[in-house]
């Protein structure tokens, strides 16, 4: 038996390998075949060739290129959908930039013209790639592996040996083996035609078509997407309608009277901070426990969500993102009369350990004459004092340890009647006027919460009777015109509200992709012929004589593994078709073939195809 893996070096063998093949070495690729005329010129011609240029394969990877490279701006730079304030902060800083980042649509990257236009051109070119493909490919499937070439020497893997079983049990054994090898068998008089390898097409169209799907997910979801965010304190709650939300975005096509009715109310929240060791202050655990329902006359659940395990409700997503305290207090004007009481949320100035700022506004004060007098508190917030010789007023660390509420008081015209948008964490002091104590100092005082006042201050090393320690937990104000009680401390937590509608489609797409790219990387589309037919002694087809079996495998690209495939079919057959006995010298003497006899096996009646030859 003898064995050969490479091309021949003969003369001229590249030019004649077109002509060897035939059809055998076409239909490997589903890629369309380049006509390589050009069109005519002319509208119809230059449309034409504009069509073939999008839809070709290499524009299609450019596209996707300069689909991720226009998507890093979006990272980079801020949105106007995500953080306007951010985007108004650019604009300020940097006023010439800003103006240029504004005519390029850089603050609105996603739904710009330009990016907008890359999406849409690489959807086009990726459907005109993947259609013409698709139908040649479901063509192949329908089709019949080609018959045997005429020179099976000229295949890069090539193997024959002699035998003396006939050439109808060569071929059936032959068939046998390479059905049980899965491979797709057409006889055809003295050979046997296979094929197999099919899903490596398919993985690439998979992969094709999984981008589109993609595609169609991030639209789906950029068009018909929702989010929001809502600051909840302990014990109060939220309600999927709009007037709920504290900032609300969506996409063009969201309808905001088909959102999902369902709520929850948050019951504690939890936080852990390492409290030792060089990672002092480190947070371990932050948990937000609710009580949640979906639908009108839903059944309430209990669910705790994390920074990473969000509530998943009613086809949207519940994220944890921040959390903060709200000191309680209870105002009183100069009439004493409770005009004020709840917790207020303070926003942290230090993230580490939560130094934070807030104010309360008191729009219905009024003194003990009855005359308007709106009331508004600026204060600072420490969830840990480290004590009056401290030197400043920052927290020592991010649990309430040693809570302490920092005031100072304005009174006059809010601005609330303007008809302005205020911040509620701030407190415009345009028409105010600042307490002062009869010094003439700025009126503030350091405030402890009510029910640890004895607590805390034991714990600062003070000792005082019940009647301070009462005074250290009200601010009363000048002239008896009301006072501030800080009666103790809650936490806030803050919930993004998310619904993407394209978030299944868009994880069943990448999947798809990894699987179909798996299947093109590591299939290989590979055929094997199989040939038998009788020999005389000088090498010419004879009814009488051997069984002279080739074996040939070509694949799409030069492998060795279609060699090792080939070596192992045989190896396979060889049992059926076992090795026939070599001649003597002289017989092998006395039948060497003149000259003029053929030395190659007979030709394939199956027309050439010059345009393959070779080519795996």
């Amino acid at each position: 038996m003898s064995t050969k893996t490479d091309t021949t070096d003969e003369p001229g063998a590249t030019a004649d390998q077109g002509g060897d093949l035939g059809t055998a070495g076409s239909q490997l690729s589903t890629a369309p075949k380049e006509d390589v005329s050009f069109p005519s010129l002319g509208p119809i011609g230059w449309v034409r060739w504009f069509w073939r240029q999008l839809t070709s394969m290499r524009v299609a990877l450019l596209l996707l290129f300069l689909l991720s490279i226009g998507a890093i701006p979006g990272s980079l730079i801020p949105q106007t959908s995500i953080d306007p304030v951010k985007v108004d902060a650019f604009k300020a800083k940097h006023e010439t930039l800003g103006e240029v980042y504004d005519k390029l649509g850089m603050f609105h990257v996603y739904s710009s013209v330009w990016f907008s236009a890359i999406y849409l051109l690489l959807f086009i070119s990726l459907i005109g790639c993947i259609v013409p493909r698709a139908w040649q490919f479901i063509g192949q499937l329908r089709g019949r592996p080609p018959v045997a070439p005429r020179r099976l020497t000229r295949l890069p893997a090539y193997t024959t040996w002699r035998t003396e079983a006939a050439p109808e049990e060569v071929l059936a054994a032959a068939e046998r083996l390479l059905k049980k090898r899965r491979f797709r068998v057409r006889r055809e008089d003295t050979s046997v035609a296979s094929e197999k390898g099919y899903l490596r097409e398919a993985g690439n169209l998979l992969f094709h078509v999984a981008l589109i799907v993609m595609l169609v997910a991030f639209a789906v979801g950029g068009l018909w997407k929702s989010e929001g965010g809502k600051l909840v304190t302990e014990g109060d709650g939220f309600s999927n309608s709009l007037t709920q939300y504290d900032d609300f975005s969506s996409g063009p096509f969201f309808d905001t009277d088909t959102m999902e009715p369902f709520g929850f109310t948050m019951d504690s929240f939890d936080a852990t901070y390492e409290r030792t060791g060089p990672q002092k202050g480190t947070p371990r655990t932050f948990r937000a426990n609710i009580t949640y329902f979906s639908g009108a006359d839903g059944t309430e659940h209990k669910k705790s969500i994390e920074v990473n395990t969000p509530l998943d409700i009613a086809g949207n997503k519940v994220y944890l993102l921040s959390h903060g305290y709200a000191p309680v207090v209870t105002v009183k004007d100069g009439r004493g009369k409770v005009v004020y009481h709840g917790a207020v949320p303070f926003l942290p100035q230090d993230p580490k350990n939560f130094t934070s700022s807030g104010v309360v506004k008191v729009p219905g004060a009024q003194t003990k004459d009855g005359a308007r007098n709106q009331l508004g508190f600026q204060a600072l917030f420490v969830p840990t004092f480290g004590g009056k010789n401290s030197g400043s007023m920052f927290s020592q660390f991010p649990a309430p340890d040693f809570p302490v509420l920092s005031v100072n008081a304005w009174h006059g015209d809010l601005g609330l009647d303007s008809g302005l948008p205020q911040n509620v964490y701030q407190l415009d002091t345009k028409r105010l006027k600042q307490y002062k104590d009869a010094g003439g100092d700025i009126f503030k005082k350091m405030l402890l919460p009510k029910d640890r006042a004895a607590q805390m201050l034991g714990h600062a090393g003070a000792e005082l009777t019940p009647q301070e320690i009462a005074a250290e937990s009200t601010m009363n104000l000048p002239g008896g015109q009301g006072s501030i009680t800080f009666e103790g401390i809650k936490t806030w937590a803050s919930f993004k509200i998310t619904h993407q509608p394209g978030n299944g489609l868009a994880l069943t797409g990448a999947v798809c992709a990894l699987l179909g790219l798996a299947g093109s990387l590591f299939i290989q589309r590979r055929r094997v012929w199989i040939r038998a037919e009788r020999s005389d002694e000088n090498g010419a087809t004879s009814a009488n004589g051997v069984t002279v079996v080739e074996m040939a495998g070509l694949g799409r690209s030069e492998s060795a593994r279609v060699a090792e495939e080939l070596a192992a079919l045989a190896a396979e057959l060889t049992p059926s078709a076992p090795l026939a006995a070599a001649p003597s010298p002289d017989t092998a003497e006395d039948s060497a073939p003149s000259a003029e006899d053929p030395t190659e096996p007979t030709d394939s009646a199956d027309p050439a195809d010059p345009s393959e030859g070779a080519r795996a």
